[in-house]
């Protein structure tokens, strides 16, 4: 039957388990693990940073619903990489990270870029094992894919040392194993499926939040029906939009504080009372609010609030129970409730207050006038990317998302430096798709140079940069001599020049009314683009009921 080397084994055992995109950077020992994985016809991405290649290797993995691979050398590229691996881990999405390592032999020698990388990526992921024998490389990679895709998904990681990657094993002595088959979908108890149902029809006051979860559950259908069925008011987590239109007319995303400060009952539909949802707690929440909680992972239930009705299960079954038991109900939540009078009162008041920015034709452009071009443009079907402060948080309002898994930002780490790394991901996995990543220029500056990497493979990303020549904010140019305060960056930057010198488009846009020309010279250009729009130095957020982390 002949030999195979560690290497090609490797190849072969990723793709038989669904891994069809590896993003990574080669160097010893790992060369020969990329050059097999494209013979055998897995997709490989070369990135300009780990920390990149860490990111979109799980960007691809919750959008594809299959963990997919980040390729690091030993020593340094596996520790770079660990911002991915923990990033992964933090948003329950999958990946496999695959560090080259140091030869058995020389454990505890002075290796060439040793380390304890077992040891080390252990805290920041599901799974981490070394693999010890050629043979037993198809063990440990289905190992691995099943554990970043059962129960409440994550990372994992593989030490894969130089003299397996090297050695050769008989066809005949390879381990044989399965793929990992679709993950379980568990249903919930019966019986609290119909208390959760009865707790919402109790409800004077009743919110649903669609969270990441039910995107990762791909459970759009299904929530789609209840939400229509039930006629509850619903807002999304960040992660959320778009397995709920965000243009639905029962979505309260426009009343979010009001919504989450007065609601008697909250159903969490994959969501978690984690920070993005101020833990559940006043003055953000009602102090006597009542949790019914879906959730994939029993350990959630209750979290920071206590727990009225838990559904544990997988968010696409138990809300086909939930439709099913509806069958036997025929209730809906009243259209004419002093609760929708206020939620939508709200909406309209949020939206008058934030009218006059929008409509601001001044330059330097503010936040809401440059995004009101930019939803505009928008496809309804775009992949949006978005990072940095201000910018992300503005642009969760400003850009509406109506499919799922159609958002990609920092998430539950609020991790900067995703962005491109992101865009990359979206692009490889969802070609003919408009990937649109929109991030402020301190967030811009964390991945900018993968900007070649979109180049080399001529991934179409369009890309606007919101640059107000700080982290947070700027204050313009600076004096000859002034003391550089921490948080400042250049003012007026031009990088868009950075994608013309390789070969993309860029605009630099000084007037908002030239911005909308730009990006549809942009959306017809078949490669990177970079929109770069400098905005007003008091351009900034409308004026918040309470102050950022306020629990």
């Amino acid at each position: 039957m002949g030999t195979v080397d560690g290497a090609t084994l490797m190849a072969r055992s990723l793709k038989q388990q669904g891994v069809d995109f590896m993003f990574g950077i080669i160097g010893f020992p790992v060369p020969a693990i990329a050059a097999a994985a494209q013979k055998v016809g897995i997709t490989y991405i070369g990135m300009r940073n780990e920390q990149s290649a860490s990111y979109a290797a799980h960007a691809a993995g919750y959008m594809t619903g299959r963990p997919q691979a980040c390729l690091t050398v030993s020593g340094p590229g596996v520790i770079h990489a660990f911002a991915g691996l923990a990033n992964a881990q933090q948003n329950c999405w999958p990946m496999i990270l695959i560090g080259g390592a140091s030869p058995i032999y020389q454990n505890g020698m002075g290796a060439f870029q040793e380390e304890r990388q077992v040891e080390l990526a252990s805290p920041y992921c599901k799974y981490a094992h070394a693999i010890e024998a050629t043979g037993r490389i198809p063990y440990y990679v289905e190992q691995a894919v099943r554990h970043s895709i059962f129960g409440r998904p994550g990372a994992v990681y593989l030490d894969f040392p130089d003299d397996i990657i090297r050695g050769e094993v008989d066809e005949a002595d390879i381990e044989e194993v399965a793929t990992v088959p679709e993950p379980p979908r568990p249903g919930a108890d019966p019986d609290a499926v119909e208390e959760a149902l009865s707790a919402l029809e109790s409800a004077e006051r009743p919110l649903v939040i669609v969270g990441k979860g039910m995107a990762w559950a791909r459970a759009e259908d299904e929530v789609r029906e209840f939400i229509e069925r039930t006629q509850l008011p619903f807002l999304a987590s960040p992660m959320g939009k778009g397995v709920m239109p965000d243009d639905d007319p029962l979505s309260v995303g426009a009343a979010r504080s009001l919504a989450l400060k007065e609601a008697d009952v909250v159903f969490l539909m994959g969501a978690r009372l984690n920070w993005i949802m101020h833990f559940g707690l006043p003055p953000r929440f009602n102090k006597d609010v009542r949790v019914v909680q879906l959730d994939i992972a029993a350990e959630e239930i209750g979290t920071n609030v206590a727990t009225e009705v838990a559904l544990v299960g997988d968010g696409k079954a138990v809300t086909k129970q939930l439709n099913r038991a509806l069958d036997n109900r025929q209730w809906f939540y009243p259209a004419d409730t002093d609760w929708r009078s206020a939620l939508k009162e709200k909406a309209d008041g949020n939206a008058a207050t934030v009218k006059p920015m929008v409509d601001d034709d001044s330059a330097p452009a503010g936040y809401y006038r440059a995004f009101r071009d930019i939803q505009e443009w928008l496809p309804r079907d775009a992949i949006i990317i978005g990072e940095g402060a201000n910018t992300m948080d503005i642009g969760r309002t400003q850009m509406l998302n109506y499919n799922p898994r159609s958002r990609l930002d920092a998430g539950t780490y609020g991790t900067m430096g995703i962005g491109l790394g992101f865009a990359v991901a979206a692009a490889v996995t969802n070609p003919g798709k408009a990937i649109v990543s929109v991030q402020g220029d301190s967030a811009f500056g964390f991945s900018g140079m993968e900007i070649e990497t979109m180049a080399r493979y001529n991934l179409p990303v369009k890309m606007i940069v919101l640059n107000n020549g700080g982290i947070g904010g700027g204050i313009g140019p600076l004096e000859k001599g002034q003391t550089v305060p921490p948080g400042i960056l250049t003012y007026g930057a031009r990088y868009e020049k950075f994608v013309e010198a390789l070969g993309g488009k860029g605009w630099y846009i000084e007037d908002p009314k030239d911005l909308r020309a730009a990006l549809d010279e942009a959306m017809a250009f078949d490669g990177p683009t970079l929109i770069n729009v400098p905005l007003s130095l008091t351009s900034a957020r409308k004026p918040q009921e309470h102050g950022w982390l306020t629990t």
